[in-house]
Parts: C-alpha cells; structure tokens; sequence
C-alpha cells in the first residue's frame, strides 16, 4: 500500500475543507445553554438535567458525541483484505468509559 493518498482512496479533501467552512453556522443553530462549547473539539458535550433520571444516580451527568468517517477505513480494509479488525476502529471514536 506504498504510495497511498487520500485522493487515491476516494477521498476529496478541497471538498472536505469546502463542508468544514460551511459547519460552523450549522452547529451555531443547535446552540443553548446546556450545550458546553468546545471550540476545534472532536466530540459535542450536553450537560444533561438533573431531574428524573439522572438526579439519584449521577453527579453532573454529560452526554458526549462524536462522529467518525468510514470511508477511506473500509477502502484500506478492502485492499488490505482484512476485514476483522475495521469494527473496533469504526465504533472507537464513539465509546468512553468513566
């Protein structure tokens, strides 16, 4: 796999850069106060209420969300043949333990 890019691999980086600049208007629009800013973070955190639910078993309880891209992963998994390990790297980005 020497010589691999992300334009090789299907990827548009200057139309992913175009998506990037649009984003920050879009996100601006999901905005209130529970939702804590992290500016150039990778993950969204909301800051759940403490009632019902949450308000016996937790102290300061957040909600935390991520996205990952599958794209070039399964192309590389594709011309890699290897296929059993992609699972564990698709869901990673998603799952945290306190």
């Amino acid at each position: 796999m020497s010589g691999a890019t992300y334009s090789s691999a299907g990827v548009d980086l200057a139309l992913y850069e175009e998506s990037m600049a649009r984003l920050p208007a879009h996100m601006r629009r999901t905005q209130c106060p529970r939702v804590m800013s992290q500016e150039g973070g990778f993950a969204a955190i909301f800051q759940l209420q403490l009632q019902g639910l949450f308000s016996r078993k937790y102290e300061d309880p957040l909600l935390i969300s991520c996205t990952d891209g599958v794209g070039t992963k399964l192309k590389v998994a594709v011309a890699a043949g290897i296929h059993d390990t992609v699972g564990i790297d698709l869901v990673a980005m998603s799952i945290a333990s306190a």
